[in-house]
């Protein structure tokens, strides 16, 4: 149940990721998901993009780790691997630009998944 409850929380801290680019903009990682959904029935080509692709994968990924009885290790890593290319691209621009918000706004989903990934290690030492 543990394993679920992780995961359950990585994708909601995977949405509240802050963006911020050019002068005035700025939309958190719901607000995309929300644009790239519309886009996805009206101009398909628009979306084609492995930093929108992956990301939403990854959430489908961890998803469905929820609905099976037992966690699957692999599917969990394989998600948080493709939601975390983005998370740890925009941590990685937060301390560059020295960027408050978006260091902070990704902070929950890397203290997240250091948590799944001790908690997976520990029932892989276990077995």
């Amino acid at each position: 149940m543990k394993a679920k409850i992780l995961n359950a929380i990585l994708i909601v801290s995977s949405l509240f990721g802050y963006l911020e680019w050019g002068t005035g903009n700025h939309m958190f990682l719901f607000q995309a998901e929300g644009e790239i959904l519309t886009k996805m029935f009206t101009d398909p080509q628009s979306i084609i993009h492995p930093f929108i692709i992956l990301p939403m994968l990854g959430q489908l990924l961890l998803f469905t780790t929820l609905l099976q009885r037992s966690v699957n290790r692999w599917l969990t890593y394989t998600g948080l691997a493709f939601i975390g290319i983005l998370l740890a691209l925009m941590f990685f621009i937060g301390v560059i630009d020295t960027n408050a918000k978006i260091l902070l706004s990704t902070l929950p989903f890397m203290i997240t998944a250091f948590l799944v990934i001790r908690h997976h290690r520990k029932r892989a030492a276990q077995a």
